[in-house]
């Protein structure tokens, strides 16, 4: 198995271009030569038995694959430290990791104020100050260092959202990146002289394992965008001529809600891959500019994933892997196949929907110094994705929520994802995401939180008379609840915050919509119809379930 630092050994003497940043480029080689001096530096920072372990708070500039290299060829950790964390919590993250250096940047300088970290002055290194450059001089003639890495040495500490909780750090080892390098570039046919745009944070697994590790793969180049910019994003891919990009959901809606122009489709671009784009985004996306999305189901932590292939059914992630299962979490037991009505809804979703299960062998490598979360991952020899999925009687697998986005309505449960898609239908929605909120009885009532497009409004009527042409919406997927934003909240890495959307519920500040009655007009939820709401709840005892 081929390992990260022998990918890194393979690109010296090579002169073609390797990274493109701004008005800058770097050729393969000096790349190489990047890696060899950080590496070095490293070696003398380190004081003796230290863990070495590298936090980057960055931005995705040079420096991030520059230190991801040497870390790679010095048999080092790199821990991408997540730059919209503060204070405590971001304390957390970089103590929890044993972080030993800190290479950062002015920019986020004050985020490190004031914290606790045990870490010398000396060995917090921001790369655009001068100094920097003065420590690194004595090394930028060394050479790699003899290539020993096992494919098993652990190369990367990953954090997840910590959207539930303390986020976990994922572990990746050189193997596991490379290996995923290989699975890509093969699917996509990525060659040497293909350019892979990265504008999603490089402290995540999206943009370090689906798409700098299949470039370095390839032998091909990467360009960097220091932060997402919609309106920067197709000048950067006519700029250096890319032809992949990685994706969340939320940039693809972002992209689409740009001005649109008649050279839209005049672009480089051959492939985007990523998740939660649904469907109608999608093939706006190919329509509008002449590249084609793939969906892919693939968690940080290694465990599964599911590829599209040819002939996988409008709404499916792709077929079920061999050695993988959609099991009842409470039983352990396989759940029904999905059946479908006439109109393509699930009709049997509370026997249908479970947790989608590897299993046979995975690359599941544990969490950083977390063996309890790591148990629960892999139990009696399988890794559990958390994530619910439905299977149809041809094997395909279609995506249904989160782990921590169940959603039941009156004893049904319901296929989140489903119901997005077909609300996004709705012209005037820009962005829609569904979630649950507690009934005040039992289970849980559907809610939407929707961004309008510019020059659109939101008129319930309208909406409701929508819903009621849709054949495939059933009468308990229809939101009780419609909160109107300017813009959904998301994470840093582009998803959408719902563990917030879900506690704040229609106690939100703003405008929601609110339907007392299933069936019944959408009212503007004022401060009496939010008091009638409470007292719903407080007359079955279920106020402090509004707080979960």
């Amino acid at each position: 198995m081929v390992t990260i630092a022998e990918l890194v050994h393979h690109q010296w003497g090579d002169q073609r271009t390797g990274l493109h940043f701004e008005d800058r480029t770097w050729t393969h080689h000096e790349l190489a030569r990047a890696a060899a001096a950080r590496a070095a530096l490293l070696t003398e920072l380190l004081p003796r038995g230290a863990e070495p372990h590298v936090g980057v708070l960055l931005d995705n500039v040079p420096e991030f694959p520059h230190w991801l290299s040497g870390a790679a060829v010095a048999g080092a950790t790199l821990v991408g430290v997540n730059s919209t964390r503060r204070g405590a919590e971001l304390a957390r993250d970089i103590t929890h990791a044993e972080c030993q250096v800190i290479v950062t940047e002015r920019a986020h300088l004050p985020l490190l104020e004031g914290l606790d970290l045990g870490i010398p002055a000396e060995r917090i290194l921001v790369v655009d100050d001068p100094a920097y450059d003065e420590l690194l001089l004595p090394y930028t003639d060394a050479t790699l260092p003899a290539l020993v890495a096992d494919p098993a040495d652990r190369l990367l500490i990953v954090f997840t959202s910590g959207s539930t909780g303390a986020p976990k750090g994922v572990v990746c080892s050189q193997g596991r990146l490379a290996g995923a390098g290989t699975v890509l570039s093969e699917q996509f046919g990525f060659g040497p002289d293909d350019v892979n745009y990265i504008c999603m944070p490089m402290f995540h697994g999206n943009a370090l394992m689906a798409n700098w590790s299949p470039a370095l793969r390839a032998g091909g180049a990467v360009a960097l965008r220091r932060r997402f910019s919609a309106s920067a994003f197709l000048p950067d891919i006519r700029r250096y001529n890319a032809s992949y990009f990685t994706y969340v959901g939320r940039a693809i809606s972002y992209l689409l809600a740009t001005p649109e122009r008649p050279d839209d489709r005049d672009n480089p671009l051959r492939a985007g891959f990523g998740t939660e784009a649904g469907a109608v985004d999608m093939a706006r996306f190919e329509a509008r500019f002449g590249c084609a999305l793939t969906e892919g189901y693939g968690s940080s932590e290694g465990g599964m994933s599911v590829n599209w292939r040819p002939g996988t059914p409008a709404g499916a992630v792709g077929p079920c892997p061999e050695h993988a299962a959609v099991l009842d979490p409470a039983t352990g037991e396989e759940c029904a196949r999905a059946e479908f009505d006439a109109a393509g809804r699930l009709v049997n979703g509370d026997a249908a929907i479970g947790e989608l299960v590897n299993t046979g062998r995975n690359g599941f490598e544990g969490y950083w110094r977390n063996e309890e979360a790591s148990a629960a991952r892999a139990r009696d020899g399988q890794y559990w994705t958390g994530d619910h999925f439905y299977r149809d009687a041809a094997g395909y697998l279609y995506f249904a929520a989160r782990a921590d986005d169940k959603l039941r309505v009156d004893g049904e449960n319901l296929a989140v994802a489903g119901i997005e898609g077909i609300l996004a239908r709705f012209a005037p929605f820009e962005v829609v995401v569904v979630y649950g909120v507690p009934d005040p009885v039992t289970g849980d009532q559907v809610m939407a939180c929707v961004q309008i497009r510019e020059g659109a409004g939101f008129d319930p009527r309208e909406f409701a008379a929508f819903m009621a042409e849709q054949p495939d919406l059933g009468t308990k997927m229809a939101p009780m609840f419609v909160r109107v934003v300017d813009e959904v909240p998301t994470t840093a890495t582009n998803k959408v915050h719902k563990v917030g959307l879900r506690r704040a519920g229609f106690r939100a500040a703003g405008q929601v919509w609110w339907r007392p009655e299933r069936g019944a007009a959408y009212r503007l939820l004022d401060d009496a119809g939010r008091e009638e709401l409470l007292g719903r709840y407080r007359a079955h005892d279920r106020e402090g379930v509004l707080d979960l």
